[in-house]
């Protein structure tokens, strides 16, 4: 009986000792697949943050290389070259300003003429993108032994410059075109001034169309109540006694009766126009 008990016994310790045995093997084995899934899960996880950050790094610099932005202190200008079939024959092609214009400064527009000479301020920061152009055309000498073309002395006061041809009056899309072969938007319009067009103001013709400035430009030479479609490129600070004794003459009458003026009887001639270094 003893040796019956002692072979159970045995045969239950040894029961006992397989089950442990498969036990402990079955628990390696889940610890092993936990630690596979779980490596695998970071290796993802890994993987993913470095694409995501590959993506994004390279978004960035796609976007700045797309739509950079203007520098700081500078102004994004929209020139618009014509197309050359609608160019007419009054159009001097000098090239188009750089799209990025400084916005900072303050410049001095100087007026050679025969008559003597007519300066003016520009503030940068107010024109931009007309100041840019400005000064691109005077550096490619653009104005230079051009007159000044339309004097009106009825209603308002003003007298136009700026077209090469000497034809246009730059009111009216039938007048004559002279100017350069871009256009660009009008700027720091008026809208809040009364007149909007004061004595000593000088600013720039366009059709009537919004986006059609070009070179034109006319002084001021008596408060114009002309309405608020018109970049005010800047004001007189010397010389306008002279524009003053050119509307003394009067003129011929050649755009009358509407939007009224014509020709300077007095001539006045622009021998060289410049503008200066933006100071401040």
């Amino acid at each position: 009986m003893t040796s019956t008990r002692e072979r159970q016994r045995a045969a239950a310790r040894a029961r006992l000792e397989k089950e442990m045995a498969e036990r402990a093997a079955k628990a390696r084995k889940r610890r092993q697949t936990t630690a596979i899934v779980s490596a695998a899960a970071a290796l993802v996880l890994v993987v993913a943050g470095t694409v995501w950050l590959a993506v994004s790094l390279g978004g960035d610099d796609d976007n700045k290389s797309d739509t950079a932005a203007p520098a700081a202190g500078a102004a994004e200008c929209a020139y618009t070259a014509l197309p050359t079939e609608q160019r007419p024959p009054q159009i001097k092609d000098v090239g188009v300003p750089s799209n990025q214009q400084s916005a900072k400064g303050v410049q001095t527009m100087t007026l050679d003429t025969n008559l003597g000479p007519i300066t003016a301020k520009v503030d940068r920061s107010l024109v931009p993108c007309t100041a840019g152009s400005f000064t691109h055309l005077a550096e490619k000498n653009f104005f230079d032994n051009t007159k000044c073309h339309r004097m009106v002395t009825e209603g308002i006061k003003v007298l136009q410059c700026g077209d090469p041809s000497a034809t246009g009056n730059g009111w009216r899309p039938t007048d004559g075109q002279g100017g350069p072969s871009y256009r660009l938007p009008e700027e720091n319009l008026p809208t809040d001034k009364r007149p909007p067009y004061p004595e000593g103001v000088i600013a720039m013709a366009n059709s009537g169309q919004p986006g059609s400035t070009g070179s034109q430009f006319f002084i001021v030479y008596g408060d114009s109540p002309l309405d608020a479609t018109y970049t005010v490129l800047g004001t007189v600070t010397g010389g306008l006694d002279i524009v003053k004794d050119v509307a003394k003459a009067g003129d011929d009458g050649a755009f009358a009766p509407q939007p009224g003026g014509g020709h300077p009887k007095k001539e006045l001639i622009i021998k060289d126009l410049t503008m200066s270094n933006p100071q401040g």
